[in-house]
């Protein structure tokens, strides 16, 4: 299935000289989405796995069916306050400005092996910021599954530690 169809490219946005790759009409497409959802569990399928860690907002969407598929638990990371328990936190730089993820301090527990997902990798700054989150509470990354990958952006280097997959490259 040719995913790149349903990506729609918005430039100027969330600043001038961002091309923003919009994944809504993958999501509005219950074929494009439920071809997507399967292509990752089966890159990751018989890999030893204890949960879906996922980055919000839109890795929430993607990340869920994931871990119910794979038939394991799911761990938002999210912006700060918005969790309402004890948090680990994780300040970085994005490619236009700072920012800040959390996690549920127990959210996962020492060893258990933790597949991550986004939705896209741009400069990996916040994939970066995951992992670094995952492993302070004693996680250990099996791969990162993204729909897009922005290649030109290098964002890969970052992970370059970890198995990634995406069905899509932008370059």
């Amino acid at each position: 299935m040719d995913l790149k169809k349903y990506i729609r490219s918005i430039p100027d946005f969330p600043q001038k000289g961002i091309l923003f790759r919009d994944i809504t009409p993958l999501l509005a497409d219950s074929k494009a989405f439920n071809y997507t959802i399967e292509q990752i569990v089966d890159f990751f399928k018989g890999k030893d796995i204890d949960k879906v860690a996922a980055i919000e907002a839109r890795g929430f969407i993607i990340g869920a069916p994931i871990a119910d598929r794979l038939g394991i638990g799911f761990v938002p990371i999210r912006k700060p306050g918005k969790l309402p328990f004890e948090v680990v936190r994780k300040e970085y730089q994005l490619e236009y400005g700072m920012s800040i993820l959390e996690m549920h301090k127990d959210a996962i527990k020492k060893g258990e092996k933790v597949l991550m997902i986004d939705d896209l990798l741009a400069t990996g700054g916040t994939a970066s910021a995951a992992s670094e989150l995952v492993e302070s509470v004693g996680g250990k990354i099996v791969g990162w599954g993204f729909i897009i990958i922005l290649k030109d952006l290098k964002g890969e280097e970052k992970l370059k530690k970890y198995p990634v997959f995406s069905l899509i490259n932008f370059d």
